[in-house]
């Protein structure tokens, strides 16, 4: 991984409360699972930056090292790697995010994220 990419993946992911590095943006995802992470963050109102790997091969492979994780997306709150599309999901089903966002004082709908249980129980 080039310096330039470590040190730019590492500035965003602590300058900003929630990061998702994805195949496209919030708001025209690329591909499935970028899809399904941002719709659900985007559903429960987090407020999170979203940076498009495929613009910039450098990051897209760099936020694959940086986090020692394969796949694309990636989700970090407040500087810490949290998971994928999988652990995201799982993550939002159990209660486990609404945990996570609350310990770390990001602001999110508790009603959102209770609706997207109740839909998938």
């Amino acid at each position: 991984m080039t310096t330039d990419a470590k040190t730019t993946i590492d500035d965003t992911v602590k300058t900003n409360d929630v990061v998702l590095f994805m195949k496209g943006t919030k708001s025209m995802p690329q591909c499935g699972f970028s899809s399904r992470v941002a719709g659900v963050l985007n559903y429960m109102g987090v407020e999170f930056l979203d940076v498009n790997v495929l613009a910039d091969d450098a990051i897209r492979q760099g936020i694959k090292d940086y986090s020692d994780w394969p796949t694309i997306p990636q989700l970090y709150v407040k500087g810490e790697f949290v998971g994928g599309c999988d652990i995201i999901t799982e993550m939002t089903l159990s209660g486990e995010l609404d945990q996570l966002f609350e310990q770390n004082g990001v602001t999110y709908n508790k009603d959102a994220a209770d609706k997207i249980r109740e839909a998938n129980a």
